[in-house]
């Protein structure tokens, strides 16, 4: 196994001031303590809001664990003289500093870019907004939900005859956490070649355009906005999210490889050379969709299916073959069963536990 400790890791040696609050600072800077930065989380006095949202009788929550793992924690007024200047001295001698306030607050607190920058030219000062530091809607407060709004996802979310809905998740914050990481360490990279730090910003509304891509590419192709299509594609099928005897199944055929080898999964090749079945264009002209889905359970799988499965059905066992035969198909999890940790969620522990987490603060500085 390799040496897990911070110096053998791509960013060991790295110090980060963390400013970050809620999902989308904390994010980035989570990824940079995992790849090895010393990450300093630096809250106010009463903590920052994702700690403030604890219950009655708790004196945190499950986010600010989750994201702020590896972490060393102080606390600073910077509304006081003295909490200002222990900032300037730490600013001096780290890398990054990393903030995701409304634009302007670290500006009328004394302590943006301009002021920093000019005690530590080698600092790079990363900021995270709704809508970036410069434009007419700079000002406007930010909240993932609004993001997904004006950005355009919630209106591609839901089914042709319902309203526009929300991700379920927060993914626009995580979306910009993560070009903040990368932000940070495009410009640390430019800084190994120039010997000087710079300002990077993310605003989140421009995270999330990229995500529209295939809309975007229907909306070019025809000149009208594509209809909400619930969980399949505009462009390609089999893609939905399938109802079965035992669950839901979730399958995404990429290319006309992944087709074959589903239907050899299922014992139908037979419909290789089928006028509806035979290329992506032939399927998506013939896709059966309903209005909305409904719970598989007690009832047998959907008529669409029968023409084009196993007669065994499309439930676990099914499925297993149709994954083994790459054909790019899984069940449907919760969130319960998720928080059970796959290969991958267990890694990702695993490396949180070899380092010290944010609860067992260190104040050296």
């Amino acid at each position: 196994m390799s040496d897990p400790s911070p110096s053998n890791l791509p960013l060991g040696g790295i110090v980060v001031l963390d400013f970050g609050q809620v999902y989308q600072g904390p994010y980035a800077t989570l990824l940079m303590a995992q790849a090895g930065a010393d990450v300093i989380k630096i809250e106010p006095p009463h903590g920052e809001p994702l700690r403030r949202r604890a219950p009655p009788g708790k004196s945190t929550t499950f986010p600010i664990a989750m994201l702020n793992s590896n972490k060393r924690a102080i606390t600073l007024n910077l509304k006081h003289d003295r909490g200002l200047a222990l900032l300037f001295e730490m600013a001096q001698r780290a890398d990054v500093l990393l903030e995701n306030f409304s634009p302007g607050t670290m500006e009328r607190l004394g302590a943006g870019w301009a002021a920093l920058s000019r005690v530590n030219p080698r600092l790079v000062y990363a900021s995270g907004s709704g809508y970036g530091l410069s434009g007419p809607d700079r000002d406007n407060l930010a909240m993932d939900l609004t993001i997904q709004a004006v950005s355009g996802l919630i209106s591609t979310t839901g089914f042709p005859d319902g309203p526009p809905v929300k991700a379920g998740p927060a993914v626009v914050d995580f979306l910009a956490g993560i070009h903040l990481y990368a932000a940070v360490t495009s410009a640390l990279f430019e800084r190994e070649r120039t010997g000087r730090g710079r300002l990077v910003e993310v605003a989140m509304q421009e995270a999330a355009y990229a995500t529209l891509t295939s809309h975007l590419e229907a909306y070019w192709n025809s000149g009208k906005v594509p209809a909400r299509t619930g969980n399949r594609s505009h462009a390609r099928s089999p893609l939905n999210v399938y109802p079965t005897n035992d669950g839901y199944v979730a399958m995404n055929i990429a290319v006309e490889e992944h087709w074959h080898h589903l239907l050899t999964a299922m014992g139908r090749e037979d419909l290789r050379d089928h006028p509806r079945f035979k290329t992506n264009a032939d399927r998506v002209a013939h896709i059966w969709t309903r209005p909305t889905p409904r719970s598989p359970h007690g009832r047998k799988p959907s008529a669409r299916w029968k023409c084009s499965r196993s007669r065994s059905g499309i439930g676990s066992r099914a499925r297993r073959c149709a994954m083994s035969a790459r054909s790019c198909t899984t069940r449907t999890c919760t969130s319960a069963e998720c928080s059970n940790g796959s290969t991958t969620t267990r890694s990702a522990a695993l490396s949180c536990q070899r380092r010290h987490c944010v609860f067992t603060a260190q104040t050296g500085w």
